[in-house]
């Protein structure tokens, strides 16, 4: 293999696209540390929405040098310390709405957005991401002490058993949409602990890295 021929297929291995990340709590926070060290490929943007604060029970946060109040999209870009011009973290400290939806412009939009009933606003996202052409991955279950199978696929290739699932179904999400779960729920009584997120997080980055590679070769 010639010199030539070397720089050619590196010059192709540079930092291409955008992901979305909605939601950056603590695993939003993990996947987005894995895209920022991504070499010889990987986001050329990466956006990301959240409209919370950092709080005391932020420790990843707090143990990373956040400082409390400190809005959770701006503590990621603080982390990023890459030029610009190579990847750059685009922070919107805000939840995303009706009114702001078309701030989400990625090629792979993840969604990781916890609290309450998300699955109207979820799905919202998804609908408006799939009608940009987007790839869309979300969560439906991540709880469990850190053994669970964790699985990831279509919606559509799921059964009836997941009522987070069934729920983005009847928002009319039945296809084309990537699903992870660990299929364990809040009504299963178990947390949801470090070692389940790092390795939620490091599945979900590697579909999306997929994923924007299939959307930019």
């Amino acid at each position: 293999m010639t010199v030539d021929e070397i720089q050619k297929m590196e010059d192709k291995q540079v930092p291409k696209g955008r992901i979305d990340l909605i939601g950056c709590g603590r695993l939003g926070l993990r996947i987005a540390i894995n895209l920022m060290q991504v070499h010889r490929g990987g986001p050329k943007v990466i956006g990301a929405f959240d409209g919370q604060t950092i709080s005391g029970g932020d420790v990843i946060f707090t143990l990373l040098g956040a400082e409390i109040g400190q809005n959770k999209p701006d503590f990621i870009k603080q982390l990023c310390t890459h030029d610009e011009t190579f990847r750059k973290i685009e922070s919107h400290p805000e939840y995303i709405n009706d009114d702001n939806l078309d701030l989400v412009k990625g090629d792979v939009v993840i969604i990781v957005i916890a609290g309450g009933n998300t699955i109207p606003t979820a799905s919202k996202i998804i609908k408006h991401a799939h009608e940009r052409g987007a790839t869309t991955i979300g969560t439906a279950g991540i709880f469990g002490f850190g053994n669970e199978h964790i699985e990831i696929k279509d919606i559509s290739e799921y059964d009836d058993s997941n009522p987070a699932v069934e729920e983005l179904r009847a928002q009319g999400i039945t296809e084309n949409h990537l699903v992870l779960t660990t299929n364990k729920l809040i009504r299963d009584n178990e947390p949801v602990t470090p070692y389940t997120l790092d390795e939620v997080a490091n599945i979900i980055t590697m579909t999306a890295l997929k994923e924007l590679r299939d959307k930019n070769d």
